[in-house]
């Protein structure tokens, strides 16, 4: 029987909508009962693509015994961190200070007042390696919570301490370009002069931090940091992490090599990495960067696009219940498709092994099959076998159209067919971006026609951005980071298009922004809008990880809108907000590289790309 997530429209609380667990989506509902029954909260926060989240799914939440353990126990929420990455941002904050890491699924125990008492992120079923797994937790915690409760409240007072801190800034003075440095001497030394990227695995490209050391290039002459960008993009390109057959993006590297991915495909990858890509190719003339950027709006524009022009979340790691499974090749699988003498030579090329060389991440076991990646570029491989580069080339487009189609026989991963504002700003910037440098105009197009249709379609009756539409429904509040990068993705558009219409509308979106994200007493945006009092703590970030902070990209936005408006309150906005964190960027500047941008573009010293 269907619990409550069945009337959900997020992929990910669907997926759950069979489980014997009696999952509730975050409510007030579920908090006022789980007051009523006198019993804590398990909050479960993951998403759609996320395969241990699908791991812990299959162990556990559709065990009935723990799923029984869990009603018991618990009032059981579940949480799509990327509906609701405000919920995901405290939370993950509460886990980092707990357990001193962090990832998905996220585990949070907490009490009906939604203040947490224990946290982790994966639990496997039974116990594991000297710790507990679930159905132990569900015990213990059931045992503590109706004989020893006040443990169990010296713990929440004990977090919430540090917890409410957690996103205070330490404010300062203006940035300098000794901040800029800084960073970039950080960089240099995580740089992996082997491999490409930054030590140690596992590997996210991070394209944030690949800008700031071009930038540092163009503004300096550096040929050091302009080394580091080039061989860390070349690398992700050869290597596994990029789907030679498909095209687009992996989301990170399990390993130093940028050989064995994690599977998702995540449109905030192709939108960021594109714009790296196209800042190489300002950068360097190399046609190559040019061809990688078109080719992942190939795959973007292919795959992830909705007929009236949106773009879609992501793309599962996982098919057939195997991470992996629809980008794998065996040998066999391989000749049957390109015949014995094409494909001995192209299994060589993709760096096939007779053993496999794909490890599934958990085991580490070979499986037999192999992920394609070129250990050299293709023109080694002509030079090697007395063929030009372009004849080399040419026969690869002829091969590669043979494994897609192939490909495309196997059942495909899930798609996470929901649209998000905020991914959706980053993806009209890359493509209106990518119409500019590479004077296409069908990438501009495809750019205006999401803009059109997002504010069209996400916002409600008084014009007010709204986060996801999937369905036919748009809904949930949009949060700083729907402005930021919408505005971001607006910019853009009218930067490509001289199209005022665009300008006009990131000045309305900005003034929306300040009035309902802005920290009066403190500066700098909140993640939530002032009139939302569903979380405990009102979330503030600055950190850059894998997608930057709103802070970060809103800095940006606002010394451009002073630039091209004459506007002098966006520029002091700008100010007041880059010394409301620069104490903190200050402590460890590499981990805020595209907030390092904006203050690259407040000191002049080096034009945008």
């Amino acid at each position: 029987m269907p619990n409550r997530l069945i009337h959900e429209k997020s992929p990910y609380l669907l997926q759950h909508a069979e489980n014997p667990v009696d999952w509730y989506p975050w409510s007030a509902e579920a908090f006022e009962v789980a007051r009523r029954a006198d019993k804590p909260v398990f909050v479960s926060i993951g998403y759609a693509t996320c395969h241990w989240c699908h791991v812990m799914e299959r162990e556990s939440f559709e065990d009935p015994r723990t799923a029984e353990l869990l009603n018991d126990t618990f009032v059981c929420i579940k949480v799509d961190r990327e509906e609701r990455a405000d919920i995901d941002a405290v939370y993950m904050a509460a886990c980092q200070l707990i357990s001193g890491s962090g990832g998905w699924p996220l585990s949070i125990f907490m009490t009906p007042e939604r203040e947490p008492f224990l946290a982790a992120t994966y639990i496997p079923r039974e116990n594991r390696f000297g710790r507990p797994g679930l159905q132990q937790l569900c015990r213990q915690i059931d045992k503590l919570w109706r004989t020893e409760r006040t443990r169990v409240m010296d713990s929440v007072t004990a977090i919430r301490e540090r917890w409410v801190k957690s996103f205070d800034f330490v404010p300062g003075g203006d940035p300098t370009g000794d901040l800029l440095q800084a960073a970039v001497d950080r960089l240099h030394t995580e740089y992996d002069p082997r491999h490409g990227g930054f030590l140690p695995a596992p590997k996210f490209p991070l394209p944030h931090r690949l800008q700031l050391l071009l930038r540092q290039h163009r503004r300096t002459g550096d040929r050091k940091s302009l080394e580091v960008v080039t061989h860390t993009l070349d690398a992700m390109r050869r290597g596994g992490i990029w789907d030679h057959v498909g095209f687009g993006f992996h989301r990170y590297s399990t390993d130093e090599r940028w050989l064995l991915p994690h599977f998702e495909k995540m449109l905030y990858d192709q939108a960021l990495l594109a714009e790296a890509y196209l800042e190489a190719l300002a950068a360097t003339g190399q046609d190559g960067f040019g061809r990688t950027a078109r080719e992942i709006f190939t795959y973007v524009l292919r795959d992830m696009t909705d007929a009236e022009g949106g773009f879609f979340t992501a793309e599962d790691a996982d098919s057939e219940g195997r991470e992996g499974k629809f980008y794998l090749w065996t040998e066999q699988e391989f000749r049957a498709v390109l015949g014995e003498r094409d494909g001995a030579r192209w299994a060589a090329i993709l760096g096939f092994e007779a053993g496999g060389n794909f490890r599934e991440e958990a085991g580490g076991g070979r499986t037999g099959e192999n992920i394609a990646h070129l250990k050299r570029p293709l023109a080694q491989w002509a030079a090697e076998l007395g063929v030009t580069a372009e004849e080399l080339e040419g026969q690869w487009r002829s091969v590669r159209q043979k494994l897609f189609g192939a490909r495309q026989k196997r059942i495909p991963p899930l798609r996470d067919d929901k649209i998000l504002t905020d991914w959706n700003g980053l993806m009209i910037a890359a493509l209106a971006k990518g119409g500019r440098v590479l004077q296409d105009a069908a990438y501009l197009d495809a750019a205006a026609r999401a803009a059109e249709w997002v504010l069209a379609r996400l916002t409600d009756r008084r014009g007010r951005l709204l986060h996801r539409f999937r369905d036919g429904q748009a809904a949930i509040r949009a949060h700083a980071e729907d402005y930021a990068f919408l505005i971001y993705g607006l910019l853009e558009l009218h930067r490509a298009a001289s199209d005022e219409r665009w300008l006009q509308t990131a000045v309305r979106l900005q003034q929306e922004m300040l009035a309902d994200f802005w920290d009066e007493r403190q500066g700098a945006f909140f993640m939530t809008p002032a009139d939302q009092h569903d979380l405990p703590v009102r979330p503030k970030e600055i950190y850059d990880g894998a997608i930057p902070s709103a802070n970060s990209v809103a800095y940006q936005n606002l010394l451009h809108l002073s630039g091209l408006t004459g506007e002098p309150r966006w520029e002091a906005c700008a100010a007041q907000l880059a010394r409301a964190v620069s104490g903190t960027v200050q402590r460890h500047p590499a981990a805020f590289t595209r907030f390092l941008l904006g203050v690259d573009t407040a000191l002049g010293a080096a034009r945008q790309p």
